[in-house]
């Protein structure tokens, strides 16, 4: 390896931001993070690439160690260079995100670094840099979910449009009218409607849906409407 004058190491990382939604809210994962600066604060789950390893790779052994958490589909999305970003000493960070259902992986989550919920309104201070990631993953989750119904895929084989309602007001941290969110996605054709109904959650019902996989591709575009323009989020 050629030494360069002036040449300093850099390190780089990984940081896991892992978004879930619990059939209600949609929620952050954070860890106790047990090394210092900042021993004890929360923290998204992160770690070093080993010389072995593929980003990707880290990745999933970093969030398995710190949370229990296997086989989650994780989107990478940006590289964090601020070269003041870490106070130790000039690390990168490849970052990646996912939503998943809570409840699909709930007795999976365990360990020492004390994983926990917390909603997106009420988020504690985190270390470093990583309320940031925390916002610009978020926006790209809001992007891709207009893009593409990926929001069904958190949701039981029936739902009701309040459930999916739900999901997508926690996403976008924003109330859409029940009305015309509800015409927007049984426009979309992408519903078949239940003879059942959910009687929990009030005591008229909501009926069931489930999500008819056979006309998806050629139903796909009139799903965009649903959240028509997704950058007044950002």
């Amino acid at each position: 390896m050629h030494e360069y004058p002036g040449q300093h190491r850099i390190l780089v990382a990984v940081d896991c931001i892992i978004f879930g939604f619990d059939g209600v809210n949609v929620k952050l994962l954070l860890v106790k993070r047990s090394l210092t600066p900042e021993e004890g604060k929360w923290s998204l789950m992160g770690g070093f690439i080993n010389p072995s390893e593929s980003p990707d790779d880290a990745a999933n052994r970093v969030l398995e160690e710190r949370t229990g958490l296997k086989d989650v589909y994780m989107d990478q999305f940006m590289v964090f260079g601020n070269p003041n970003r870490d106070p130790v000493e000039r690390t990168l960070s490849v970052t990646y995100f996912a939503l998943i259902d809570i409840h699909q992986y709930e007795e999976q989550i365990s360990g020492e670094h004390s994983p926990e919920w917390f909603l997106l309104d009420d988020m504690p201070d985190m270390v470093f840099d990583h309320p940031e990631m925390v916002n610009i993953a978020l926006k790209q989750l809001r992007y891709k979910a207009a893009l593409h119904p990926i929001l069904f895929q958190l949701l039981p084989g029936k739902f009701t449009i309040p459930q999916l309602q739900s999901l997508y007001e926690g996403v976008y941290q924003t109330e859409f009218d029940d009305r015309n969110f509800s015409r927007k996605l049984l426009s979309t054709g992408l519903l078949v409607k239940l003879a059942e109904k959910d009687k929990q959650s009030s005591k008229k019902g909501a009926f069931y849906y489930r999500l008819d996989q056979s006309h998806y591709e050629e139903n796909f575009e009139k799903f965009l409407n649903l959240v028509p323009n997704p950058d007044k989020f950002f």
